[in-house]
């Protein structure tokens, strides 16, 4: 089976190339990838080549097929799994393989398994692992952002607050609470407002920031305040480049300041604003990944010490998560297409890739069997 596919040869080296994938073994599948939805972790993959944990050293002559959020269909499934998968069923996978000994992930690791791609061979690790998901939606670009909805939803797991009396740590958000979201503006930021708004577990107060006039305004066209207030949430968006955030959010939690304060840009100085507004038991969520392994930022231990204030960091979701988020879909709880403002084909993917962080708008979304080249039609 021949597959188009864009590879990973060395730092910010991309290639669109068609090969032949090997013959599908007892323990693999051979899927057809309908779209996906590119990620900033990809591009940091591909600045830092081989230097990227994830990424093999030998990329330049074993090249790797970029992309993790990626949906499709089972084409033929090997003998070892014909009791468990059938031909024709769409799938999304989770990238993050319950191995802990393990830094291999599809996107970054494997020669033959990547979302930037027609035609994928599946390895017997995705599929014992569980990582191989069933999709039985009617949108596969729904399935695509799955996985980014995953690590939303595993970031606000891993949030705590501590019960002083028995010193029992209590997983999650604080529900009622006041919750703070820094530099969220972006298509990941409107993911995590979507999931707090309609999500399990809510806030009454979400405080939005972002230094971008036209993604706040985004933001408040496809999540309005009124809509929030119906629910009982009140929600704010904040110029952080036109005023004191930190003063600012502070006056608006009437100075109590924040049980969950989430960051999504790797910016020393928003970690920073963030510590400064974390209330009594306040939790630090970084959420956004820094490329500098050496980066970091100021943050006041004192209130660690006498506020109980602590941080805490995510990379990636987990298969519950992302069945958390497929569940969520199908009952029309949280609409991720509004993460998406840019669509393309497999011919704009190296460019969307290599261009990224300059890129505006939200996610952009790849159809891997349209050749739609960069600059029309998609925007890119």
């Amino acid at each position: 089976m021949k597959t188009t596919a864009l590879r990973l040869h060395g730092k910010m080296d991309l290639r669109l190339e068609t090969f032949d994938l090997p013959e599908t073994g007892d323990d693999e599948i051979l899927a057809e990838v309908i779209c996906d939805s590119i990620c900033m972790s990809s591009y940091k993959a591909v600045r830092q080549g081989a230097e990227h944990k994830r990424v093999p050293a030998n990329i330049a002559d074993e090249p790797i097929i970029i992309g993790h959020e990626f949906a499709g269909r089972l084409l033929k499934v090997g003998r070892h799994w014909q009791d468990k998968y059938a031909q024709g069923e769409n799938f999304a996978v989770q990238p993050a393989l319950n191995s802990p000994a393990s830094l291999h992930r599809p996107g970054y690791s494997f020669p033959t398994l990547g979302g930037d791609s027609t035609h994928v061979l599946l390895p017997a690790a995705i599929i014992e692992t569980g990582c191989l998901l069933r999709y039985e939606g009617d949108a596969y670009f729904m399935a695509s952002l799955s996985e980014p909805m995953s690590c939303i939803i595993g970031a606000c797991k891993a949030q705590y607050h501590v019960d002083m009396d028995t010193y029992a740590h209590r997983m999650g958000i604080r529900a009622g609470g006041r919750t703070a979201l820094l530099a969220s503006g972006g298509p990941m930021g409107l993911g995590l407002l979507d999931f707090l708004l309609h999500g399990p577990r809510s806030p009454s107060l979400v405080a939005v920031t972002d230094i971008n006039p036209e993604r706040l305004e985004r933001a408040r066209n496809v999540l309005r305040p009124d809509e929030a207030r119906a629910r009982g949430i009140e929600l704010v968006y904040l110029n952080a480049g036109e005023t004191n955030p930190v003063q600012e959010l502070m006056d608006l939690s009437h100075g109590g300041g924040y049980d969950d304060v989430f960051v999504l840009a790797p910016l020393p100085e928003l970690l920073t604003q963030a510590d400064a507004l974390l209330a009594q038991d306040g939790c630090l969520n970084f959420f956004a990944g820094p490329s500098a392994p050496d980066f970091s930022a100021r943050i006041n231990f004192y209130n660690v010490h006498y506020a109980g204030t602590h941080l805490v960091g995510t990379s990636g979701g987990n298969v519950a998560d992302m069945r958390d988020a497929l569940d969520l879909m199908a009952r029309g709880k949280i609409n991720p297409a509004i993460m998406i403002t840019h669509v393309g084909g497999i011919t704009a993917a190296r460019e969307a890739t290599l261009n990224l962080p300059h890129l505006p708008g939200g996610k952009k979304l790849i159809y891997t069997h349209i050749a739609m080249a960069p600059g029309r039609h998609c925007g890119f």
